[in-house]
């Protein structure tokens, strides 16, 4: 007997039913496999395409709702041309530094070194030169007549017994106030003939003023007779108003900011002429009486406080000396004058002692330039401060 034969006479008997039990559990294995892969067969199917497939690629595309084509866009501004940027409160900062910019190119472009500046109302304004009647106006610098009940009287209303009290009072004010125009119109021709004599590279001593009409206009209006330079320091207020013919068109400045106005006025004048005026005028003068008394400003300026008469009727000086408010000296910071004569002569004085004697002294220095730049050659004489 052969091994093949002997191995399988010696493997045990299997019986009928123990095959039909192994025949039954092949099968069951058999079924779970194929649901297995029929299961993962459906996953596949419904697990989507990727990317760039061929699923994808056999899709129809997504729609896309139609818009309408926006409108061409303007081009934005630029930031410095933008005016609801540069007149809103982010812009302030800009304006305040343009109103100290644009007029120091100016003044360095004109070639003016130095102020003498004039106040005085500017309620009134010429209305026949023939007889100096005058015409009150609504409000300080405007275009527009008081009310006719403010008006000055006429001769005829006040022999018809026609005119107020008011009106009569305005009357005598107003041959006061026309003689207060003349002379402060023939004091800036008298300064202006003799700063145009002092031998310089620059301007001396233009006659400057707020811009608008009354003892502003008589100021400029001297000044550009007489042949000069002269400039208009306008406020821009919240109704109709108009710098005066008189001052030099490249010199016709307009701000929005009272401050930047002051500066100017104060860090160019070597004098100052106080005529008779209300609020606005009383605001400058003490102003510079305050820079001048606690000598903040390092530079001398000569004062002229123009008819006495008027301003000792405002205000009594010697009240607050005697009361201990200002010191006995502090009357010295000024000089009253009632002529255009009489004032020149105080202009010209100051002026002389301290600017021009020390100028012409300095002259004979060989060293004269030196250290100066061409901005210190060209620029205003703008004043210091001490600290």
């Amino acid at each position: 007997m052969n091994e093949k034969a002997r191995k399988s006479s010696a493997r045990p008997a299997t019986s009928p039913a123990k095959s039909a039990a192994g025949r039954t559990a092949k099968s069951k294995k058999t079924n779970s496999a194929a649901q297995a892969r029929a299961a993962t067969a459906t996953r596949r199917k419904s697990a989507p395409e990727p990317s760039g497939g061929a699923a994808a690629a056999d899709a129809p595309a997504a729609v896309i709702p139609a818009v309408a084509v926006p409108e061409p866009l303007e081009v934005a501004p630029l930031a410095y041309e933008n005016p609801a940027f540069l007149n809103g409160p982010d812009g302030r900062l800009i304006r305040i530094v343009s109103e100290y910019m644009e007029p120091l190119a100016r003044f360095r472009r004109e070639q003016i070194q130095d102020t003498v500046v004039f106040f005085g109302s500017a309620r009134f304004r010429g209305r026949d030169e023939a007889d100096h009647a005058l015409e009150l106006l609504d409000n300080t610098g405007s275009t527009r007549l008081a009310p006719r009940e403010e008006q000055p009287a006429k001769a005829r209303e006040i022999a018809e017994g026609q005119a107020s009290t008011l009106q009569r009072k305005r009357a005598v004010a107003a041959v006061e106030m026309a003689r207060y125009y003349e002379d402060a119109r023939r004091l800036a021709q008298l300064l202006t003939r003799w700063a145009k004599n002092i031998p310089s590279h620059k301007h001396r001593f233009v006659v400057t003023s707020g811009g608008g009409p009354g003892i502003m206009e008589a100021a400029n209006r001297g000044a550009y007779e007489a042949g000069g330079k002269t400039i208009g320091l306008n406020i821009r207020l919240p109704f109709e108003q108009a710098p005066n013919p008189y001052i030099t068109p490249s010199l016709n400045f307009e701000f929005h900011y009272f401050f930047m106005r002051k500066l100017w006025f104060a860090y160019l004048s070597k004098a100052l002429v106080v005529f008779p005026g209300g609020f606005g005028t009383l605001d400058e003068m003490f102003e510079i009486l305050t820079l001048t008394q606690t000598q903040k400003l390092a530079k001398r300026i000569t004062v002229v406080i123009y008819g006495s008469d008027y301003w000792k009727r405002v205000f009594n000086l010697d009240a607050l000396v005697d009361t201990g408010a200002i010191s006995p000296k502090d009357i010295e910071l000024f000089q009253f004058a009632d002529t255009p004569e009489q004032a020149f002569e105080l202009l010209r004085h100051g002026l002389t002692e301290n600017y021009l004697a020390a100028e012409i002294a300095a002259a004979s220095d060989e060293d004269l330039m030196a250290g100066m730049t061409v901005e210190d050659f060209l620029a205003p004489e703008i004043a210091k401060t001490r600290k």
